[in-house]
């Protein structure tokens, strides 16, 4: 009996898989085989890149055309039932069934035929053969569902590798971005670490220099201290020695004052006496020709020196009796009287030259000092025009110079009333005038100290063996005697006006002008008044009208030491005045003290920039 094997064109195993056209096997284990292949494919390294993309497409009729398939037929020769020989076929023959369908008819002509040349199975009946497609068919059916499980399965497979590869690749480009952003944190974060890092730095280094600055100047302080300690103590060695070498000085020329004095008393005893005695030859000689040819201005001039003279010998006789005053205050009085007699006694020398020019000379310097008003345009041109008119006219400067002082000390009295203005603009105009001729200065304070005792300062005590009655004395203190000694109000308006005019003349200052009789002067004045001048009616007012016009710059000056002097007045010579509390001066003093009026600037100081009608005063 001839038998036919079916076999695969493939070879029955590949890398231990083994194949079998019709397995015997169940849906499970079918299942699991087809696993285990597709695991062990997937895993070998010849088909390193195996992906099933396609579905397989097989249908579940069963009377639907089947595909074809290949099949190799070999002939076995059997000699019996029992032993079977396997051989090569000598002759191969492919069949193909692409369009393969079965009927009874058909069947049993081909199985006549097939068995009639060959014998390949025994007959069977129909039962049997129905039975057998049957089973095929239904194996086929099982194996076409088992195929669409798997290529199901497979598609979900597939669909759930792309998922994965998809929430992979998402997940590893959120770590990318995460990284990303962690490493861009992590820069701002480092250079904001570096900014607080250098702002840290660099308040360190500021701090380090302030404090290296504070340490700095605290030893450039101690420096300046120890520097200050040791001027302070040169100056107070200097001070010391100029203290001694004043003291000696002071009484080298206090020998050399009373010699001087005594010559002096001496050459005016005789001065007088030739005067007297020229003035009795000449009025026997005007009573003999009954003319008077002397000029009127002469006898003036002439008058002026011989009282001085006198005035002179009556406070060298009276010195330490009945005159009180600082030594250092009357030495510099007599020397500006002195200086006044001598540019007296040039005058008289140089005579007067022609009335009418001296009478035009008086008139120009008289308008223009009494139109001096406290405007700063007014003040400059005025100071101009009396430098010129003393430097530069016809009347000799000595001439010129006498005349202004006593031009400026009459007029200011008589314009100064209770206006404060006038005196500051006339001492404004003094120290313009005096800087460009300083002689004018020894002159005008000696004009001063001639009209008021008071300017040097200096008190003359009544004594009545000195002076025979009291008009006497009133004439000496500075009363005036026009036939009938002036009041003691009228007295008291004047020697204010004089004090005014001096406080306001040494509180000047002009910038780019030299007061040649400036704040030093006005703070010795103070000292002095208050050591050696009492305490009275006179010398309050006098007090009081200085203090009045010269305290605000005084103050200014010497802060502390001027309200120790302030304090002396309020506690010493306001007790020394009990008597004259209720007076109108004492008032005024005790409030500009207790008020402290000095710290504010007083009226009419500070200079006007245009005209005001009250300083109008017409030519005449």
């Amino acid at each position: 009996m001839v038998a036919v094997k079916f076999k695969l064109t493939v070879p029955e195993n590949v890398d231990g898989i083994a194949l079998d056209p019709e397995p015997d096997w169940s849906f499970d284990a079918l299942l699991l085989e087809l696993n285990s292949i597709e695991r062990k494919i997937t895993a070998s390294p010849k088909f390193p890149a195996y992906t099933k993309m396609q579905p397989r497409d097989l249908s579940t009729s069963k009377s639907g055309a089947r595909t074809g398939f290949v099949m190799q037929v070999d002939e076995i020769v059997s000699n019996s039932e029992d032993e079977v020989s396997e051989q090569s076929a000598t002759v191969g023959k492919r069949f193909n069934f692409d369009e393969l369908y079965t009927s009874d008819s058909d069947i049993s002509k081909d199985q006549s035929a097939f068995e009639a040349e060959h014998h390949l199975m025994d007959k069977v009946g129909l039962v049997e053969g129905a039975l057998s497609e049957l089973t095929h068919d239904h194996h086929l059916s099982v194996t076409e569902e088992v195929r669409t499980q798997i290529l199901a399965l497979e598609t979900d497979l597939m669909g759930e590798k792309q998922k994965f590869a998809s929430t992979l690749a998402k997940v590893v480009k959120n770590a990318e971005t995460q990284q990303e952003m962690d490493r861009r944190l992590g820069m701002q974060y480092q250079r904001k670490i570096a900014e607080a890092l250098d702002d840290h730095l660099i308040a360190v280094q500021r701090d380090h220099e302030h404090r290296s600055q504070i340490e700095e100047r605290r030893i450039r302080d101690d420096a300046a201290r120890e520097e200050a300690k040791k001027r302070e103590k040169a100056l107070q060695e200097e001070k010391a020695r100029l203290e001694k070498v004043r003291a000696e000085a002071e009484m080298q020329a206090k020998l050399e004052a009373e010699r001087i004095e005594k010559a002096k008393v001496a050459e005016l005893e005789a001065q007088r006496k030739a005067a007297e005695e020229a003035a009795e030859k000449k009025a026997s000689e005007n009573v003999k020709n009954n003319t008077a040819d002397a000029p009127e201005v002469v006898n003036k001039v002439s008058g002026q020196a011989v009282e001085l003279g006198s005035d002179v010998q009556n406070s060298l006789q009276s010195r330490g009796k009945i005159v009180k005053g600082a030594e250092n205050a009357l030495n510099l009085e007599e020397k500006r009287l002195k200086i006044y007699k001598e540019l007296a006694v040039k005058n008289e020398t140089l005579g007067l030259g022609s009335k009418r020019e001296y009478e035009t000379q008086k008139s120009d310097m008289r308008r223009r000092i009494r139109t001096i008003s406290g405007v700063k345009e007014n003040i400059s041109v005025k100071a101009d025009e009396l430098i010129k008119l003393i430097n530069y006219s016809p009347c000799p400067q000595s001439i010129s110079i006498a005349m202004f002082a006593e031009q400026v000390v009459s007029w200011c009295v008589s314009r100064a009333g209770n206006s404060n203005s006038i005196p500051y603009a006339y001492g404004r105009v003094i120290v313009l005038v005096t800087s460009k001729v300083p002689l004018a200065m020894d002159i005008l304070i000696a004009e001063l100290n001639k009209v008021c005792i008071y300017t040097v300062p200096k008190h003359i005590s009544y004594s009545q063996s000195v002076f025979k009655t009291k008009e006497a004395y009133y004439r000496a203190i500075g009363f005036q005697d026009d036939g009938k000694i002036e009041t003691v109000d009228s007295y008291l308006n004047r020697l204010c006006a004089y004090m005014k005019l001096y406080g306001a003349l040494v509180q000047t200052e002009v910038e780019g002008f030299q007061n040649l009789h400036g704040h030093r002067e006005g703070w010795a004045w103070l000292a002095r008044f208050l050591n050696a001048v009492p305490a009275n009616l006179y010398t309050a007012t006098a007090l009081q009208a200085f203090l009045e016009m010269a305290g605000f710059v005084l103050y200014r000056k010497y802060k502390y030491h001027f309200e120790k002097l302030l304090n002396i007045i309020a506690k010493d010579f306001m007790k020394a005045i009990e008597d004259l509390q209720s007076s109108p001066v004492t008032t005024r003093l005790r409030s500009y003290i207790e008020s402290k009026q000095y710290l504010n600037e007083p009226e009419g100081w500070r200079l006007k920039t245009s005209l005001d009608s009250s300083y109008f005063v017409p030519d005449g």
